[in-house]
């Protein structure tokens, strides 16, 4: 019978340091070629999007798929969030579904942690880094959370448009975590940070890109449509660009598509995929000088691998129900 994970089950079982992990061994079957992550697949009713993104992992046997909705009347008229997220975990032997589990949490905690594994292979590794969080949402905190896994963490910034936002972020990952969290203004936060993460909804760039440090690596997380984009044209012309997927970047992101169209970068300014680092099949850094940008449009191994950890860990520790179908 197939097991049911509810949301605070996943979050009791579900840990940053873990999934960074998952992550690490997703991609590096992403460029060995043993990972299958076709297109997601959209489809729209009247009132909604309705997204799915299936994948699978060899070498992990993980085999699922995520339905994401997005209803913008579902608070108003039905008292649901506006996203919803749910996946669908199968025995990749023979294709039975082994769980279903709520998917809002492990997007989240996937998510901060692609953006963790590229920060374990793109950032400096100097001891007591500063970091700046652009956004003060849930994706924000998982931002700081996964950083905070992988390197050496002395203090982190926030800054968001909405003060009470970021003065609650301040203080809940303050506690969190046991490093200072401040609340700053855009530039400044932007003049110290050693590690950015853009975890916006801002539809318009959010920082100068002239004025970004020599060193610093980025995570741009927030856009993830044509024409949208978190991060100007001068910081991505500066960077080494590393895509989560080439084809996402070049269909999906405006903050590679739209510099591509002012004709500031070609696509050939994309380095490589974050898989081919993981990989070691191309290099990252190579200096410490160097601007690193992770761009992340999200993929669906991510959850793949992400769901088969929530499930074996709801199995040892007897955790979530079991349901006919």
């Amino acid at each position: 019978m197939p097991l049911m994970i509810n949301r605070d089950e996943v979050q009791s079982v579900l840990q940053m340091g873990e999934c960074i992990d998952a992550h690490e061994k997703a991609f590096n079957e992403m460029a060995a070629g043993t990972a299958a992550l076709p297109l997601r697949t959209p489809i729209k009713p009247p009132d909604g999007l309705s997204l799915y993104m299936p994948a699978y992992l060899q070498e992990m046997n993980a085999l699922a798929c995520k339905v994401v909705t997005v209803y913008k009347d579902n608070p108003a008229n039905h008292g649901l969030p506006v996203v919803i997220g749910t996946v669908l975990l199968q025995d990749a032997s023979t294709g039975q579904v082994i769980c279903i589990m709520d998917g809002g949490y492990l997007t989240a905690v996937r998510t901060g942690a692609v953006s963790g594994l590229a920060t374990r292979f793109l950032a400096r590794e100097d001891e007591g880094q500063v970091v700046t969080i652009y956004g003060a949402g849930v994706q924000a905190r998982m931002q700081l959370w996964a950083v905070c896994e992988v390197r050496d963490v002395s203090r982190a910034m926030i800054c968001d448009v909405v003060p009470e936002a970021a003065y609650s972020f301040s203080n809940e990952m303050s506690d969190l975590l046991g490093i200072p969290v401040e609340v700053q203004d855009e530039e400044e936060a932007l003049l110290e940070a050693d590690i950015i993460c853009a975890a916006t909804s801002s539809p318009d760039p959010i920082l100068d890109g002239s004025k970004v440090r020599e060193g610093t690596h980025i995570n741009g997380i927030g856009s993830h449509s044509p024409g949208a984009r978190e991060m100007d044209g001068e910081i991505v012309r500066r960077s080494l660009l590393i895509a989560d997927s080439y084809e996402a970047c070049l269909n999906e992101a405006g903050d590679i598509m739209i510099p591509i169209s002012e004709g500031l970068i070609d696509e050939g300014h994309i380095h490589a995929e974050l898989a081919e680092i993981v990989a070691g099949r191309k290099e990252g850094r190579t200096s410490p000088e160097q601007i690193t940008l992770f761009k992340s449009n999200g993929l669906a191994i991510q959850d793949a691998a992400t769901a088969k950890l929530v499930y074996e860990r709801a199995q040892e520790q007897g955790i979530g129900t079991e349901i006919e179908l």
